[in-house]
């Protein structure tokens, strides 16, 4: 017998079954699918409801996220931190924080967030502190420098989420896509893939997250 299409995308119909974002998070999103040029890039309800859940999993004390954008990846990590935790943020451009900030006031969860402005690169450096769990979310590019800038400054046990790394898919395909970001993503995931320093699987829901455990 054969079977009908299916009428509804699967990451529709995760999306759909994986709890509800708040008032405040579809505002953002809103907000910044209307005035940013690329908002394909914040985390949105499935990955957000993720984030979440792995915040709440693990209990960390303090967080470290390389890639700030809007703010609605942050703002799904202090919902479920505990007391007196805290997530730090990193965004390179000073241009989005008029967004991000109204909307870390308005979650009423301010006193979480650390806000910080600058190029990862020379922040993470100067924070003398533990973290048990990271997202790096930032220049992929750059991925394997935050990496390993980062891992030092993560806990044993502690987690470091990469987000992007199937790359709209074009990793698995690299005969068709010889373009530089694919192949430096690529490279990076075998890298991770070998690293004797931490345990991994990548997730393949929406553009995929390299999840590690420091070991």
């Amino acid at each position: 017998m054969t079977q009908e299409p299916y009428k509804l995308e699967i990451s529709d119909y995760a999306e759909a079954h994986s709890g509800t974002e708040s008032a405040l998070l579809k505002r953002l999103d809103r907000e910044t699918n209307l005035k940013t040029m690329y908002p394909h890039m914040l985390s949105g309800h499935l990955q957000g409801r993720f984030l979440k859940m792995i915040t709440g999993m693990i209990k960390p004390k303090n967080i470290l996220e390389a890639g700030t954008f809007t703010g609605y990846s942050t703002l799904c990590f202090a919902e479920a931190l505990p007391e007196g935790g805290k997530i730090y943020t990193i965004e390179g451009n000073c241009e989005f924080r008029y967004i991000s900030d109204k909307y870390f006031s308005e979650s009423g969860m301010g006193d979480k967030i650390v806000a910080l402005t600058g190029d990862v690169g020379d922040i993470v450096p100067s924070l003398d502190m533990v973290f048990d769990l990271a997202f790096i979310d930032a220049d992929k590019r750059s991925n394997k420098k935050y990496y390993e800038m980062i891992l030092p400054k993560v806990s044993a046990g502690g987690y470091i989420l990469i987000d992007n790394v199937l790359w709209g898919g074009k990793v698995a395909d690299l005969e068709h896509n010889h373009d530089i970001d694919t192949i430096i993503i690529d490279e990076f995931n075998a890298f991770i893939d070998k690293d004797p320093r931490v345990e991994n699987v990548l997730l393949p829901f929406r553009d995929g997250i390299m999840m590690c455990r420091k070991v």
